[in-house]
């Protein structure tokens, strides 16, 4: 079994990249680094004296991210299932971690950053590849379980509950929750549980759930900010001037854009009248830049990385192996629709980053060594 287990990997370090999956990769870092670039100027010469001060962190984390991405494709993935609950455990800690005074950083009224001296840093990041990690080797472990209701629905998801409540009650961290929780949901159906327990009790679950948070917010004014956001959403016009600015000025950068967009560089929503336009907000200054068009090559590009990412899933050797590409498609894919849809008005703001794209130097890197995993299992269900 041993000796197996050396040739397979030795067999693993031979064969190929999954080389689209790699190019998109890098289309992708490309060009957000150059619209990190354009939409920041602005707000880094206002802020910092410097146009390029972000880019240049950006483009930092970049090439770290980048070599440690490449390296990481070539640790054999099936060594992280033997730490999968050292996963679980280090991520809960990671998300409590923003108590701790010392380090804790609140920005907006929320808790949700740690300060590591040289920047800082959400450990809902690390987490939520944690989770992925966690869930793929228990999902695999347990798969003769997952057609039941107990074992295939209410043990995964109560295993869901510790790292929900820290975000919700010690973070407020929304956007996580949903991220998180969509991901265990995907990964818990390609594994075997049955849809019809989610049809039924999952969204009956999610309505309670929703609904308490609500009258929460109304009772105490914890997270009341959602609901100015829903109602923003609906008519995002009627408080212009108030919560519906930041939305409005996307919208108007989007419809600026036309077909062919305003030109790189030459948007105007990004000098000071879209908050932060790097980070969440960052695609609708691609909209404004390269219109119609330049927002289409994004979404193929996206989707370019879905597929692979699904064929890299189907072809993996084990299925611990293929739940961890569904976890990690699952991430970049669920964070990309939900962001281009707050961006463009078709959901309510969620505070949701673009992959790839938004800034932010150590997610980046988490990103990129995440990708590096995803490598690693293409590269072993490939043909040397």
């Amino acid at each position: 079994m041993a000796k197996s287990n050396i040739k397979s990997i030795l067999d693993t370090k031979k064969k190929p990249f999954d080389f689209i999956l790699c190019i998109t990769i890098f289309l992708l870092l490309s060009l957000g680094i150059v619209m990190v670039l354009s939409a920041s100027a602005p707000s880094a010469l206002s802020t910092f004296g410097n146009s390029y001060e972000y880019v240049i962190k950006q483009l930092t984390f970049a090439v770290v991210g980048v070599f440690l991405m490449f390296f990481i494709s070539k640790i054999d993935y099936r060594y992280y299932k033997k730490l999968y609950k050292f996963a679980y455990i280090a991520s809960i800690v990671a998300l409590l971690s923003v108590a701790i005074p010392v380090i804790g950083v609140e920005v907006k009224g929320a808790t949700r950053w740690i300060n590591l001296g040289f920047g800082q840093f959400q450990p809902s990041e690390l987490a939520k590849i944690g989770l992925i990690v966690f869930y793929a080797a228990y999902l695999s472990d347990h798969k003769s379980e997952l057609g039941t209701f107990v074992g295939g629905f209410v043990k995964p998801l109560a295993l869901l509950v510790p790292p929900v409540a820290i975000l919700f009650f010690v973070q407020d961290h929304l956007s996580a929750i949903v991220v998180i929780g969509a991901i265990v949901c995907i990964m818990m159906l390609m594994a075997g549980s049955k849809l019809r327990h989610f049809l039924t009790v999952g969204v009956t679950g999610v309505i309670i759930l929703v609904a308490g948070m609500l009258i929460l917010a109304q009772v105490t004014g914890k997270g009341d900010f959602r609901l100015a956001r829903i109602t923003t959403f609906m008519d995002p016009f009627a408080d212009k001037q108030g919560d519906g600015w930041q939305v409005v000025q996307s919208l108007y950068a989007i419809g600026s854009g036309g077909l062919f967009g305003v030109g790189l560089g030459e948007s105007k929503q990004k000098y000071l009248y879209l908050p932060e336009p790097h980070n969440d907000f960052i695609f609708a200054i691609i909209a404004e830049e390269l219109g119609f068009i330049g927002c289409t090559v994004v979404i193929v590009l996206f989707a370019i990385f879905i597929w692979r990412g699904i064929i890299a899933a189907m072809k993996a050797t084990d299925t611990f192996g293929s739940l961890l590409a569904v976890g990690i498609t699952s991430l970049v894919g669920i964070q990309a629709i939900i962001n281009i849809a707050v961006v463009t008005s078709s959901m309510p703001a969620t505070g949701m980053s673009l992959p790839f794209f938004s800034y932010g130097g150590t997610a980046l890197v988490i990103l990129l060594c995440s990708v590096g995993v995803l490598l690693n299992v293409s590269r072993s269900g490939s043909k040397v």
